[in-house]
């Protein structure tokens, strides 16, 4: 921890004419205390903060200051890593293109070479950047679904997946080393340009990005066949899935696509939503009234950064959201049946994570293939993929997803990818569409088949400077003191991630886990299902994931109720 007040004036020394200006203007020393009493955290998924002025902020100085210490780390790993250089993409949101073009400049100044994108580009299109120009890092200046105040700084490693842990620390450590304003090297960038140390990229990497989102589809023909007959609204929430998405639907052959005008421009104050989430089923109201004008199939929306899709479909009392785990056991069920039809082996295999659905390993199971299953976070499930490329056993990789409404259907990047997601979603409808059915229809099918699994997601926020610390003081007494009952529910077993051991309260016996330790806590109420607490890893809160199994809907919905209220009692 700072000293804040030293760290305050050392900036108001240092710093832009511009940046004093809004320091000065501070009255508060709750304020100038929040925003320099600590370092902004470059984590596993790099930096995320508010914008504005501070060390503990998203600002110039601090971008600047992370990506000297990338640049730091490939220059400790030889001059090849510094000449197969560094991928840059960016969003929609408030500064977004400068802090892009301000690493670009300092990766310049180190001799880095960089390949950054002409324009706002997602996420996905980032990661396959990373793999189909062999640079050995990549930098996507995202704060993903956060609100308009946020920005970030997500780093990826030369496999086209989020920076592992143990190179993330060693990027922090060269990061800690570095003065913020006496030890960034920086350079112009039309010079850098000229030096041929910049190159700006766009169609040449843009068209093998579309093809390769394009060979997900299952099956072409019958995306021509009813591809003028699906009807789909679509929106971009203001961000970059926009020009993507619309051309890649348009490509294969969707032309009843209605975007959503409003929404399709970018605006990183996101003025037409709550929040740019299409998790939370409020921002889709726009998209209702045009599907109902249209008499629409679906409502597909991707995230500012096109890396998560949110899905709404018909039902007879109108537009239904699906939640992360329903899309995600939709399209599963639809790759296999359709990759089924060509062959499937045993070695096969498909990857989803401990707080995802457990109808997944059903799934899994009734077509003979392997399932994995991963923490939340892509670059875990972008491990499975890597093992395997390492190891390779015969089997292919044909889906993995998350809750958290990311989904991957290829191997040509190694982020979820909501412009791919978007392609199979429409192709499923359409298959479904042509037997007769919505894919409300298809999901119910799939519940019959399989069983009612029920999900609930939400998060314990504990804001302020001593959030984190009450975080942790919370999860450390469950850890220690799991457990047995929730309200009339028993708990047959407990997970303690952190520990690597399942405790089975029924036999008391201890079983190994095979994932490294991770802060999650998982118990297994009796009647099958789950309930999980794990910390975020860039917010205060404490999320907690609910999981049921019933007879039918109906006693699925009292099953989630009951738990949810006796895991909140037990946690007061």
């Amino acid at each position: 921890m700072h000293n804040y007040r030293e760290q305050y004036d050392n900036w108001c020394q240092k710093a832009d004419e511009a940046t004093k200006k809004e320091l000065l203007s501070m009255a508060d020393d709750n304020e100038i205390k929040e925003r320099f009493y600590k370092d902004l955290e470059f984590g596993t998924a790099g930096l995320r903060g508010i914008l504005g002025a501070g060390s503990n902020r998203m600002n110039v100085y601090t971008v600047r200051r992370a990506t000297q210490g990338l640049a730091s780390y490939i220059l400790q790993k030889g001059s090849e890593a510094a000449k197969r250089g560094v991928a840059i993409s960016y969003d929609c949101r408030h500064f977004s293109k400068e802090f892009a073009w301000e690493s670009a400049s300092v990766l310049a100044a180190n001799g880095i070479k960089v390949f950054i994108y002409s324009e706002m580009q997602p996420t996905p299109a980032l990661s396959f950047a990373v793999r189909y120009l062999n640079t050995f890092s990549g930098i996507m200046i995202t704060a993903s679904h956060n609100p308009a105040n946020y920005n970030g700084y997500k780093v990826y490693g030369e496999d086209g997946a989020q920076m592992n842990v143990a190179d993330s620390n060693v990027v922090l450590s060269f990061i800690e080393k570095t003065d913020i304003f006496s030890g960034v090297k920086t350079m112009d960038a039309e010079e850098a340009q000229k030096a041929g140390l910049i190159t700006v990229i766009n169609e040449d990497v843009l068209t093998p990005y579309m093809e390769a989102v394009k060979a997900c589809v299952k099956d072409a023909d019958l995306v021509k066949e009813m591809g003028g007959q699906l009807k789909i609204v679509y929106t971009p929430f203001h961000g970059t899935g926009y020009k993507p998405v619309m051309r890649a639907l348009s490509e294969v052959g969707f032309t009843e696509v209605y975007p959503v005008e409003a929404q399709a421009v970018a605006d990183p104050n996101f003025s037409t939503v709550k929040s740019p989430n299409p998790e939370d089923p409020e921002g889709f109201a726009m998209g209702i009234e045009l599907a109902k004008e249209k008499d629409a199939d679906i409502i597909i929306g991707t995230d500012p950064d096109s890396d998560r899709i949110g899905v709404l479909c018909k039902t007879a009392s109108g537009y239904t959201a699906l939640n992360g785990n329903q899309t995600g056991v939709l399209l599963t069920e639809y790759v296999l049946s359709q990759q089924a039809k060509k062959g499937l082996c045993d070695k096969d295999y498909i990857v989803s994570t401990v707080v995802s659905t457990g109808m997944v390993e059903k799934i899994a199971a009734a077509y003979g293939v392997k399932l994995y299953q991963v923490y939340t976070g892509f670059k875990f499930i972008a491990g499975i993929i890597k093992d395997h490329e390492i190891n390779p056993d015969g089997g292919s990789y044909y889906f993995g997803f998350e809750e958290s409404f990311g989904y991957l259907p290829g191997i040509y990047a190694r982020d979820k990818d909501a412009v791919s997601a978007a392609l199979l979603v429409c192709e499923a409808a359409a298959y479904y569409k042509k037997q007769g059915l919505t894919l409300y229809d298809a999901l119910q099918a799939i519940q019959k088949k399989y069983g009612y699994y029920l999900e609930h997601t939400e998060s314990l926020y504990m804001e302020g400077i001593d959030g984190m610390e009450r975080m942790k003081a919370l999860l450390d007494k469950v850890s220690q003191n799991p457990f047995r009952q929730l309200g009339d529910i028993k708990i047959a077993a407990f997970r303690n991630y952190k520990e690597g051991i399942r405790y089975d309260f029924e036999t008391g016996e201890k079983e190994e886990l095979l994932l490294e330790p991770s802060n999650v806590l998982y118990f297994e109420p009796a009647g099958g299902g789950f309930f999980i607490l794990r910390p975020s890893g860039t917010e205060p809160k404490i999320k907690l994931y609910f999981s049921v199994v019933g007879t039918d809907g109906a006693d699925a919905e009292a099953k989630l109720a009951a738990l949810r209220k006796a895991a909140k009692e037990a946690l007061a």
